[in-house]
């Protein structure tokens, strides 16, 4: 059974936990973490010129996180929570790594992992994990990636402003004609706000412009969490002429996931774009409509190979990793071919979502502090949402969850082979391997070619 939804929408979440607490109060500190005790001058300083890769990667494996849910609950039929895990405590992998780097000595950490600066991967991280660098300097202009989450975010263009500011991406406004937010019903009269939600958004905005820093994006805010109500949202984003449409929500299937596929979901044209879920193996829907690109998530590490990067299926516990799985209601798409599910597969591919691998996100409404590290499904919709809109305009008849299919086995996208995120039979529902697997579909973006429809 998922727990992804929420009765309430305004609770937040219990706590969840990475590794010890030992190895918590072990890990490297970075400023905004406690104070930062560096080497003695007999050890000097390191340097990213002076640290071998396989040293970094070996303080990397060291990651241990705390994290919470953002939107969380047990929901009633037919609502939704967002699929958003806020780091707490720990050191992150994107610490680790600076730590090693800069010859940072162990010191214990405070319990707020929250600071005054980045604390997880940024815009350059991502880019060049995914391939993405050349494409994300020169593709991008004119196209829209469409945000769709529930209630308001006051705080949202502001927060992005300083996202952006702080990487050195170009500006992303209201004023500029970059930026927009609307209700469901494409009208100024916004929802309620709420700070969970304002999370999500956060988090989903800073992805996209992260992922395509030349794209335009659209902020679609439903009035509450019910599916009917985020449905509507993404239909009117379709109607705004969203080349990308994001959606980091999910729950538990229902057997009246096939009318909200044909009612909401059903975007010929444009690339419509599902977490996968953060309750491990099992489906989660609307990531089973067949109508969108259900998107995986895994463990993002640097490496010394030729790439950079390794990643490995995202997996905490068996409660706490990717979704994946066979759908009980939902058709099987034409282009989707694995044997073992009669249904809707999920995943189709994936992308960084473990919370220990997390991402930089500046949030400051409601929060005690603006840079936060976030993980979750929620981070790898919004990704390849943005790599759909480098990668250009769908062809207006596609789906283009049938893309990477196209492009399948090839160097256009990085196979995850290693890790788990259950227990299930056949083994690829939940297992990956050489080729496709459940967790993480045909694996993660080397650079656009297989989210084109060239």
């Amino acid at each position: 059974m998922r727990t992804s939804f929420s009765n309430s929408p305004h609770r937040h979440g219990r706590w969840r936990r990475v590794g010890s607490a030992a190895a918590a109060t072990a890990a490297l500190v970075l400023a905004g973490l406690g104070t930062a005790t560096h080497a003695s001058a007999a050890t000097p300083a390191l340097t990213a010129k002076t640290v071998s890769p396989k040293a970094i990667a070996a303080a990397v494996a060291k990651a241990h996180v705390q994290y919470t849910q953002q939107c969380a609950g047990t929901p009633k039929k037919g609502y939704a929570a967002c699929n958003a895990l806020r780091v707490t405590s720990g050191t992150t992998a994107f610490q680790e790594e600076q730590a090693v780097k800069k010859g940072i000595a162990p010191q214990t950490v405070r319990p707020n992992a929250a600071a005054d600066s980045p604390t997880g991967y940024g815009p350059s991280d991502l880019q060049s994990a995914y391939g993405l660098t050349s494409a994300a300097s020169s593709s991008g202009s004119g196209k829209t990636i469409a945000i769709v989450d529930a209630y308001d975010d006051p705080n949202a263009e502001s927060d992005l402003a300083a996202y952006r500011s702080n990487y050195g991406l170009s500006d992303c406004t209201s004023s500029n004609g970059c930026f927009s937010k609307v209700a469901q019903d494409g009208s100024s009269n916004l929802p309620t706000a709420d700070s969970g939600w304002a999370g999500e958004i956060s988090l989903d905005l800073d992805m996209a412009s992260a992922i395509c820093p030349n794209c335009n994006i659209t902020l679609v805010e439903a009035n509450s969490a019910s599916m009917d109500d985020l449905g509507t949202a993404v239909s009117e984003a379709a109607s705004l002429g969203a080349t990308a449409i994001s959606n980091s929500y999910g729950g538990s299937e229902d057997p009246s996931d096939t009318t909200y596929d044909s009612e909401y979901y059903n975007h010929p044209g444009i690339a419509v774009t599902v977490s996968a879920g953060d309750s491990a193996y099992g489906a989660e829907y609307p990531a089973t409509s067949q109508y969108v690109t259900a998107v995986g998530g895994t463990s993002l590490s640097t490496a010394s190979n030729t790439r950079g990067w390794t990643e490995k299926v995202w997996s905490t516990s068996s409660t706490e990793g990717t979704g994946s799985g066979c759908s009980v209601y939902d058709p099987k798409p034409s282009w989707q071919t694995d044997t073992g599910c009669s249904n809707r597969m999920e995943a189709d591919v994936s992308a960084v979502a473990d919370p220990a691998t997390g991402v930089s996100v500046y949030d400051s409404y409601g929060t005690s502090s603006s840079w936060n590290t976030y993980g979750g499904t929620s981070a790898s919709s919004p990704i390849i949402a943005g790599v759909y809109a480098l990668a250009g305009a769908p062809g207006s008849s596609d789906y283009p969850a049938q893309y990477p299919y196209n492009k399948a086995g090839t160097s256009a996208l990085n196979d995850v082979t290693s890790g788990s995120n259950g227990s299930c039979s056949p083994s690829y529902f939940c297992t990956a391997g050489t080729g496709y697997d459940g967790p993480t579909g045909w694996g993660t973006p080397e650079g656009v070619s297989a989210f084109s429809a060239g």
